[in-house]
């Protein structure tokens, strides 16, 4: 059975020098029909391998309970590469930042109050020993010593930006090899975390975009003897809502391949195909201000959003045909989009009424938050009786993540974490008013230490400095949106859903458009699409193929605040915002 030997002058694949040539494809970014077509197009490229992160928080959504079905299938993506011909380089976590809501932790960690995430806390590590114990053993014939693709495991992602404890890394080797991994493990770190997220025994390899010789001395410095390895060689950058569109001149990301290369070097190029933050899996970054990452993962990739080739993607095809074979096909051509077309929205349903119908209401003394109740994404509803009439000002410890507050149903304001906004004035029209809070997760940190962020209204929560005697938390995670009422007249005031159909000969490939739209979520025929938001940059949600039908489908939009338009548009091409000189 192959093997990847980790020799002084290299990687070794049945005794043969092996150069990893790789690029990273997340297969939970991409619909589950796609994939088969992106991994032709890896090959195509010049790849030999390709590198995929796994989700804890989507695999598990509850403690014990393991998903490995439809868009989770990860037994059939390895299985499909293998198909392929390409390696792959899996890097199981348990936390795997990747831009992706909460580092891919899954929410129910949090819901234990002490919990020290990534490190030896029994809590923790017993936690990550459940998961592996149920992931691995399903993964185990794709091992390359099983006769399948995974020639390596990652044992930890980044751990040097985060902590040293050199046993936390040692616990997780451990478990990695009591549940069945027999085959080389790896760390990646940036070249100044180096030394506190290597461990001894285990392949170090370096993450970089550019600077390339300075990197690779960092490495070799603290690796004197072995491969050297980039293993996040980063070709763009990912987008928060109100920035601009980072994008990468494709010359200069292929001069840096070329040096890279030339130094003997293996690499994983990030992203060979970004894709997309479906639903709710957006991340956040926290540095003294919350800022969450949009629904595209474009990345500005060799890949686009939809699956078709760039400028990118022929200039690093063409230094890669200098030191590894590319099979003689040509460039793939850009995949087939629909016509654009606009579709009214002529049916709605306001979610404060029926809010019930979306979630079950748990009473106590104080908001919970999302993780006390069981709930990883979407919102939760928080509502309390105001005992008098007049002036009141409201005030959150802290609001995670945008809360939108109303009074007898009307909207009296909006406070934002991002601005650290945590008070609000407004006037209560009559003694027992009620108010309502609807808070959005926006997405749970995925770097540094803010991972440890709970979602909801957290601490104290008052109303002229004194706490409503009694809460109502409801969570609203819009996992379906089976039993709504929709009426002809879509509700004007407030956030509510909108919906209307549009009949297709032939689906294909489109962007969905909200012109007019402020805030929200979409979906195509109950497929989430993500998060749309008017302050950009990113203007369009991708569509892929799959999620259309010939005849009719359904287009449902959550707009949180108010639309100028009852319509929306499928284009032919994408709007990602404009981007910075």
């Amino acid at each position: 059975m192959p093997r990847l030997e980790i020799a002084d002058d290299g990687f070794r694949l049945d005794g043969r020098p092996l150069r990893i040539i790789s690029g990273g494809l997340h297969y939970f970014r991409v619909h589950p029909e796609q994939w088969a077509d992106r991994l032709r197009k890896a090959r195509l490229l010049g790849l030999n391998t390709v590198e995929t992160y796994v989700p804890w928080n989507l695999h598990a959504p509850r403690p014990g309970e393991l998903r490995l079905d439809g868009g989770l299938d990860l037994p059939r993506f390895l299985g499909l590469a293998a198909a392929e011909g390409l390696h792959v380089l899996l890097r199981p976590g348990p936390y795997i930042c990747a831009e992706w809501e909460g580092g891919g932790l899954p929410s129910w960690l949090l819901a234990e109050e002490g919990i020290r995430l990534r490190s030896r806390d029994p809590l923790f590590l017993g936690a990550v020993d459940d998961y592996l114990a149920d992931l691995l053993p399903p993964l185990k014939p794709y091992l390359s010593t099983h006769g399948g693709p995974v020639v390596a495991v990652q044992l930890e992602n980044e751990y040097g930006a985060y902590g040293e404890d050199t046993g936390y890394l040692a616990d997780l080797a451990e478990l990695l090899r009591a549940h069945g991994v027999d085959v080389p493990l790896f760390t990646c770190d940036q070249p100044a975390d180096l030394e506190r997220g290597g461990l001894d025994g285990v392949l170090r390899t370096a993450n970089f975009g550019s600077r390339v010789e300075a990197g690779l001395a960092e490495l070799r410095r603290h690796q004197p003897t072995g491969p050297l390895m980039c293993s996040e060689f980063w070709i763009g950058w990912f987008d928060r809502w109100g920035g601009t569109h980072t994008t990468r001149d494709p010359a200069d990301a292929a001069d840096d391949l070329d040096r890279l290369l030339a130094a003997g070097a293996s690499v994983n190029i990030y992203m060979f195909h970004g894709g997309t933050n479906f639903g709710f899996t957006s991340g956040a970054n926290d540095k003294g201000r919350y800022r969450p990452t949009v629904t595209s993962y474009d990345y500005d990739s060799l890949l686009d959003e939809a699956g078709d080739p760039t400028p990118k993607y022929e200039a690093f095809r063409e230094v890669i045909a200098k030191y590894a074979p590319v099979p003689a096909e040509p460039v793939p051509a850009p995949g087939r989009k629909l016509a654009p077309v606009t579709v009214e929205l002529d049916s709605g349903a306001g979610l404060l009424d029926q809010a019930q119908l979306l979630g079950r209401a748990v009473t106590a003394d104080r908001p919970l938050s999302m993780e006390q109740l069981g709930q990883a994404f979407g919102f939760v509803l928080y509502e309390a009786t105001l005992p008098e009439a007049g002036p009141a000002v409201l005030r959150i410890d802290e609001v995670h993540d945008r809360a939108q507050v109303f009074v007898d149903g009307q909207p009296v304001g909006v406070l934002e974490r991002e601005d650290h906004e945590h008070a609000l004035g407004f006037a209560v029209p009559r003694r027992g008013a009620r108010l309502s809070v609807l808070v959005e997760n926006q997405g749970r940190v995925n770097y540094g230490t803010g991972i440890h962020d709970r979602k909801g209204l957290l601490g104290r929560v008052t109303v002229n400095g004194e706490e409503p005697a009694g809460w109502s938390s409801r969570p609203l995670p819009l996992e379906t949106l089976e039993g709504l009422t929709f009426t002809p007249v879509a509700p004007v005031v407030g956030p509510a859903f909108h919906r209307g159909h549009l009949h297709l000969d032939d689906p294909a490939d489109c962007y969905l458009a909200l012109p007019g739209w402020t805030k929200g979520q979409a979906w195509v025929n109950g497929f989430p699409l993500g998060r749309y938001w008017s302050r950009g940059p990113q203007t369009t949600l991708y569509v892929p193929a799959p999620v259309l039908r010939a005849g009719d489908n359904e287009i449902t939009v959550l707009e949180l605040h108010a639309s100028a338009a009852s319509t929306v548009e499928l284009r032919d091409r994408p709007d990602l915002g404009p981007t910075q000189d």
